[in-house]
């Protein structure tokens, strides 16, 4: 049972699940990607009518790498790189669901969740309205209401975070990173390799 502070998260099919403890605005960034990596990251696995909002966007929360569970089906969790970058994209490979995005390995520490996947009852709740909209350039359709934000802002602001992570030891307790390496727990594959 997840406690009233905590929201619950699950891949569509239900087999993998878990927790963001005590997520909101005071620890972690809720904000809305419109990147086309973040477009075709849901779209390649088919799912773009469950992750994507009306402008192509990908509701995330960024929070401490720590609060984040896995309850159950680690073993079915899959990553892979879209580019070069090291942007590392989770996904649920039993059911092709888009679930969080890292850094290649644990020694950056931060974790966002895809909050589509989130508890719909508890989203807003827990994780206030989004704070801005990143890479507006890409979306698509009238976003002048949008509140644009930058992602020097949002990377001022995850740097607080991170730090606190790794003095306290708190990146070793990641759920998607070995804690003795900090290596991802699903070996990537990377996309241009395909062909």
């Amino acid at each position: 049972m997840t406690n009233e502070a905590d929201l619950a998260f699950s891949c569509r099919c239900g087999a993998v699940t878990g927790t963001l403890t005590a997520p909101g605005p005071s620890v972690g960034d809720h904000v809305v990607c419109h990147c086309t990596d973040c477009q075709a990251f849901a779209n390649r696995l088919g799912a773009g009518d469950h992750i994507l909002d009306d402008h192509a966007g990908t509701a995330l929360y960024q929070g401490r790498c720590a609060a984040m569970m896995i309850d159950s089906g680690r073993d079915r969790l899959a990553s892979m790189h879209l580019t070069e970058a090291p942007t590392l994209r989770w996904y649920a490979d039993c059911c092709k669901t888009p679930m969080f995005n890292t850094y290649k390995n644990g020694r950056v520490p931060f974790v966002t969740t895809l909050v589509a996947n989130c508890d719909a009852g508890g989203r807003e709740r827990l994780l206030g309205r989004p704070i801005g909209h990143l890479f507006l350039g890409e979306a698509t359709g009238d976003v002048s209401a949008l509140t644009p934000l930058s992602t020097f802002t949002l990377m001022r602001r995850f740097f607080r975070r991170m730090i606190a992570d790794i003095v306290t030891g708190s990146r070793k307790r990641a759920a998607l990173f070995d804690a003795k390496t900090l290596e991802p727990i699903a070996r990537p594959y990377r996309v241009q390799d395909e062909a």
